[in-house]
């Protein structure tokens, strides 16, 4: 036992071969994860609770014009770039031995700049467009060159990542050159494309994070088997989630995309099949479930916004596209906070009433907010109690996980 121990150990460390050496690197920037999840979970829960007392009319921000349409870029992008930072810094340098992991100096600079970002994002209107847009791409651009390695790859074991993550930035200048007046694309539309281009960035990590997640499980769990999450279904929804996000830019009200719409909601929701193992029952494991939600609410979303195509007696289409932005996408973040949080701090994956609460608290919040078309006399209400709701898990993260994110390793290994 003591040799597998040892051999587990040494698995762990293999990418600090190539560790940064500079010298007294404090815990909370030893790993790229720790500080981005530290700033990420306030940010969140604080900006959620405004956009809440925005939407619900209790108050304004008489600073910041086009408010929807930069409501959704920062919902979008200020939350997308932390979480992919995070994501790509904790894992390339495991992927690819030689990457020098993002550590230190490195981390603490980047941090800054997305931090920056955001503060130049809520006084946009003070600061400028073009500030805001300048630290934003600078900070997405940044990334990107660490994630090089994954682009380069003679084998392309892990470019699909890197690839949408340039897709993502080249639609970020789309974006800022609209709402700069060089093109005239409205911002709202392009923000539309950029939606879909993070849910492929969700299905292909998830991809990942379900197979060191669930097998990490297994393993604990003493269960004699293997998850593989193979390509071709991924791969499928993603297909059809391309072919709709073009199809609903160029023609939007066509009835085609609704059965498009169908297409892409069925093909993610196959992904769960994966989970059904041929010779053990893994179903009933609270991180499957967990996982297996966010396939859930990313597909009614697609349902849904079919449905409204089909249906002129509806007309929720963008409040449905919450059940993939406020469901899907928010769930990931919390889910893969909750896995990183625990395995890469050197504990084992474990679920307990304060995780179930989150995911629970994530998904009520999500179907608050996304069906206030069948509940219009409670608009004011929805908007705003779906927003409290919705912050609450990650005031609960930062409570429950913050003395992991500033203290070392559980296990002494560094990092």
């Amino acid at each position: 036992m003591s040799e597998i121990k040892q051999e587990e150990k040494l698995h762990a460390t293999n990418h600090y071969l190539y560790y940064s050496d500079e010298k007294n690197i404090p815990p909370y920037l030893a790993y790229g994860f720790r500080p981005i999840f530290l700033l990420l979970a306030p940010y969140i829960a604080i900006s959620m609770v405004l956009w809440g007392l925005v939407w619900s009319g209790m108050i304004n921000i008489p600073f910041m014009q086009d408010l929807l349409t930069w409501h959704i870029y920062e919902m979008l992008y200020g939350l997308i770039t932390a979480g992919v930072l995070a994501f790509l810094a904790t894992g390339l340098p495991e992927l690819f031995p030689g990457l020098v992991p993002l550590v230190g100096k490195r981390l603490k600079y980047l941090v800054i700049l997305w931090l920056a970002g955001r503060v130049s994002f809520w006084l946009i209107d003070i600061t400028g467009i073009y500030l805001t847009a300048i630290l934003n791409l600078a900070m997405l651009g940044w990334i990107i060159w660490f994630a090089k390695d994954a682009v380069f790859d003679k084998l392309q074991r892990h470019a699909s990542i890197a690839y949408a993550v340039v897709a993502l930035f080249i639609i970020e200048v789309w974006f800022f050159a609209s709402m700069l007046g060089f093109v005239e694309t409205q911002g709202i539309d392009i923000l539309k494309v950029a939606l879909g281009a993070i849910v492929v960035i969700v299905l292909l990590a998830l991809r990942r994070v379900n197979m060191e997640a669930i097998n990490e499980l297994m393993e604990d769990k003493g269960i004699d088997d293997v998850f593989i999450s193979r390509p071709p279904k991924t791969n499928l929804a993603i297909f059809m989630l391309i072919v709709f996000t073009i199809v609903e830019f160029f023609y939007p009200q066509n009835s085609a995309l609704a059965w498009l719409g169908f297409g892409v909601g069925t093909a993610i929701l196959g992904i769960t099949s994966e989970y059904k193992l041929e010779d053990e029952f893994i179903l009933n494991q609270p991180y499957v479930i967990y996982l297996a939600s966010i396939y859930v609410l990313l597909s009614i979303g697609y349902i849904m916004m079919a449905w409204d195509l089909l249906d002129a007696n509806i007309d929720g289409i963008n409040h449905f596209r919450h059940f993939i932005t406020s469901g899907g996408i928010g769930l990931s973040y919390i889910v893969v906070m909750l896995i990183i949080s625990w395995v890469h701090t050197g504990r084992k994956l474990t679920s307990n009433i304060y995780t179930h609460l989150m995911v629970l608290l994530i998904i009520l919040a999500t179907f608050m907010r996304a069906l206030i078309p069948f509940f219009q006399e409670y608009m004011s209400e929805l908007y705003l109690y779906s927003s409290l709701i919705w912050s609450i898990p990650f005031v609960i993260y930062m409570i429950q996980f913050s003395s992991f994110l500033i203290k070392p390793r559980a296990d002494g290994i560094k990092g």
